[in-house]
């Protein structure tokens, strides 16, 4: 971070395997993303389900980092959490000092979300729900939100993590919501005594 920004955001982006997490993060970033991707081998075939993802070459072991810078004070950092279930031991230490999330989810293999929207939830930290473009069937928003039992007020968006300006627009949509339920809390909470 230069030495004149001031504040650093943090937002995750998490999902199941094989959902474009690396691929949003290496689309917005500004600069070439930190990445921990390993070459998949035959023998994580037996732990990680494939189902879906069969052309997936390289795997996430870590965390994706990206960065956008928003002013000459404020800088956001993007960390993508890996997708199998062997590395969720992960992301509670990513969801630290997050400003929100995005959940972003493949709509053929919508089961694949409930976990990450799980841990949001119980971690109470924001999020909305992207929706990545395979070139599968359309769903309808109201069929997606009804499928992941998601709130009315969460964002529900479509996305293409390949576009720099659709990757652009997710991370905008979820700096509103946060700033939104900020607003919401302050003009809800009872006001001090001077």
């Amino acid at each position: 971070m230069s030495a004149s920004a001031d504040n650093a955001l943090k937002i995750v982006v998490v999902g199941g395997f094989g959902v474009g997490k690396t691929t949003l993060v290496r689309s917005v970033s500004e600069i070439r993303p930190l990445n921990t991707e390993e070459t998949m081998t035959q023998a994580g075939a037996d732990v990680d389900d494939l189902t879906g993802v069969g052309a997936k070459t390289a795997t996430t072991v870590a965390f994706d980092f990206g960065r956008i810078t928003l002013d000459a004070r404020n800088v956001l950092y993007l960390f993508g959490a890996p997708g199998q279930q062997r590395f969720w031991f992960l992301w509670d230490r990513l969801f630290s000092g997050t400003l929100g999330a995005v959940v972003l989810v493949d709509t053929r293999r919508i089961d694949d979300s409930w976990y990450a929207i799980d841990r949001l939830e119980k971690h109470g930290t924001p999020f909305v729900v992207a929706c990545n473009d395979f070139g599968g069937p359309a769903h309808s928003p109201e069929r997606i939100r009804q499928a992941l039992d998601l709130d009315e007020h969460v964002p529900l968006i479509g996305c293409d993590a390949r576009s720099r300006e659709s990757s652009k627009q997710v991370l905008i949509t979820l700096v509103e919501y946060v700033h939104r339920l900020h607003s919401d809390h302050v003009r809800n909470s009872p006001q001090e005594l001077v």
